[in-house]
């Protein structure tokens, strides 16, 4: 897909919501009669605030349980405001309250950096139960005088203050598609599927955490705050904990990180019930549909929004596919790429590893391993199953902790940073399993990998080079070979000074193997990357690699020149297996 077709694309999505808000805004407050109105105002209202679970449930997969008791800030300041009558008025308090809630988000996220999963769900339940005991021992703003918050008065009637709800949700979700095509916006859905990948893109996982706590926090004390000018006063009963805990019940079922998920969320929370009275059903309908949505969304692993868009993404994917299947043989093919010198290296090292030593209590992984990587050079590390050749990567790139020895990128020390800062210094690596989020595609990826956007001719020059499949396609229909060789890309794409590869070629036949193999040994020329390969493929190490080295049990038994070193016997017996088979 071309820049030109995505900006459009873009463009179609973003006047079909636009147009959706404005025929909201006209028809509701004249078709509806006045008790509707407000619960499409409820709605709206919690639509905002759904979007705030879009941000850290959906975007990043954090198990929050306290939206609510954001909400209750933004909500509580609004209110304080109006009671000292504050300078400013209604729109000034509300963003005001959104920004009180940003540093309780961002402590309360604090946790994150450590604990996952259910773990920091019990913590961020325990601030939820922690506002509730707060709320209901104090009053809120206003409650002692009865004096209720004025709506502005271009606001004032009901049918005029939807309008500006479902302004302000429209505004926030601009705002969030725009931090999508950011790069933070991108390391949020893959740090959703691996902080380990996501890391070694460079990706900070503890400011991107923060950041989305942060954001998450600003949203729902918008929302809060919106919630109190619809009722002039609140009660702490509006921000209970039970409130958070179903709110993000329906968030993993329809998944409001997409627009439409988020006012789906938002009628379904407040107008459901209402509707299920009018036409006489039992209200354990909506208990039913709720069931079968959260049901749906356990079994397949995505919520119902991202079900649907998926399948649209991949309808369009495959007819793209078939255009692109139908005019190949029109375009020019791209050259098969030839053996590349068998060393560019300038002696220069590129990396230098020295003593590297590595113990999980009494077990010894590696034990004082030397390894230099020369600038412009393709080494491999090889050895058999258990050598830990893995951990040696996962070591050097700063995934194991603890280790003696040093690490030098260019001559300067890397052992006290963490992974992240070391991508970001030059050092990159792939992993033995690919964790890329499906919903990416390929362009987006190489996006994340390479910090930057990335042109499409450039982008395109890369997948070529590396035989990945076109870049419009989502991930979700790349196969398991082409997204080894797609995960290779993107480390390259970041121009590091050195890409540790970790078995590039699993899951590639013979052929497809050695043509890598050829295309790693020009990446140096090409595009100025030193490369460590760690594979079993002797194939493609020799059609790759300048200069080899061999571990066996964490030690390091040869090193040198590709041919010498697999021709040893030593090497033979501890690698290959015997010391008859030929060297091709």
């Amino acid at each position: 897909m071309s820049l030109t077709e995505r900006l459009a694309g873009d463009r179609r999505a973003l006047l079909t919501g636009l147009g959706a808000a404005v025929a909201a805004c006209v028809l509701v407050p004249t078709l509806l009669p006045a008790y509707w109105v407000y619960l499409a105002i409820t709605a709206v209202v919690s639509a905002v605030i759904m979007q705030s679970y879009g941000v850290i449930v959906g975007r990043v997969g954090v198990m929050s349980l306290c939206q609510m008791s954001f909400a209750s800030i933004g909500a509580w300041v609004v209110l304080r405001l109006n009671v000292a009558d504050a300078p400013g008025g209604f729109l000034v308090w509300l963003v005001l309250g959104g920004l009180a809630a940003v540093p309780v988000g961002v402590a309360i996220g604090l946790p994150a950096l450590r604990i996952r999963g259910v773990n920091l769900a019990v913590v961020t339940f325990g601030f939820a139960v922690s506002a509730d005991i707060v709320l209901n021992a104090n009053q809120m703003p206003g409650m002692a005088e009865l004096r209720t918050l004025e709506r502005p008065a271009l606001f004032e009637e009901d049918g005029a203050y939807f309008v500006l709800v479902v302004i302000v949700f429209t505004l926030i979700a601009l705002g969030l598609a725009l931090l999508n095509r950011t790069r933070l916006g991108m390391s949020w859905t893959e740090l959703r599927h691996s902080e380990r990948a996501a890391a070694a893109h460079g990706v900070s996982v503890a400011r991107s955490k923060l950041a989305a706590f942060a954001i998450s926090a600003f949203v729902a004390g918008v929302g809060g705050g919106l919630m109190a000018g619809q009722l002039g006063l609140v009660v702490p009963g509006n921000f209970a904990m039970m409130q958070s805990l179903a709110l993000f019940a329906v968030a993993i079922m329809i998944g409001p990180h997409n627009p439409e998920g988020a006012v789906m969320g938002g009628i379904f929370g407040a107008v459901m019930a209402t509707v299920l009275e009018k036409l006489d059903l039992p209200q354990d309908l909506g208990g039913m549909l709720f069931g079968v949505g959260a049901v749906f969304a356990l079994r397949s692993g995505v919520s119902q929004t991202d079900f649907t868009r998926s399948r649209k993404r991949e309808r369009a994917a495959r007819a793209f596919l078939k255009e692109h299947e139908a005019t190949a043989a029109d375009r020019p093919a791209v050259p098969e790429p030839l053996a590349a010198p068998a060393t560019v290296a300038t002696g220069e090292p590129a990396l230098t590893v020295s003593g590297l030593t590595v113990r999980y209590g009494p077990v010894t992984a590696l034990d004082g391993v030397d390894l230099t990587v020369p600038r412009g050079a393709v080494v491999g590390l090889i050895g058999p199953n258990g050598a830990g050749k893995s951990t040696f990567i996962a070591a050097v790139t700063g995934f194991v902790g603890g280790y003696q020895g040093s690490v030098a990128l260019a001559g300067t020390p890397l052992d006290r940073l963490s992974p992240s800062a070391r991508a970001t210094r030059g050092l990159r690596r792939t992993f033995q399993t690919t964790t890329i989020a499906p919903e990416l595609t390929q362009y987006e990826y190489l996006t994340i990998g390479a910090g930057r956007h990335l042109s499409t001719e450039e982008a395109d020059e890369l997948l070529d080079f590396f035989g990945c499949p076109p870049g419009r396609l989502p991930v979700s229909l790349v196969d398991a070979g082409a997204r080894r060789l797609l995960d290779v890309a993107a480390a390259v794409a970041a121009r590091p000074a050195v890409a540790l590869l970790d078995e590039p070629a699993a899951g590639q036949s013979a052929a497809e193997s050695l043509a890598l193999g050829r295309r790693l040994a020009q990446v140096p020329a090409r595009y100025g990357v030193s490369v460590l390969l760690v594979e079993h493929d002797m194939d493609l190490v020799q059609a790759a690699c300048s200069e080899v080295t061999v571990l066996d049990f964490g030690h390091v038994i040869a090193g040198g020149p590709t041919a010498e070193v697999l021709a040893d016997p030593t090497v033979m017996a501890a690698y290959l297996g015997t010391a008859d088979l030929p060297v091709g």
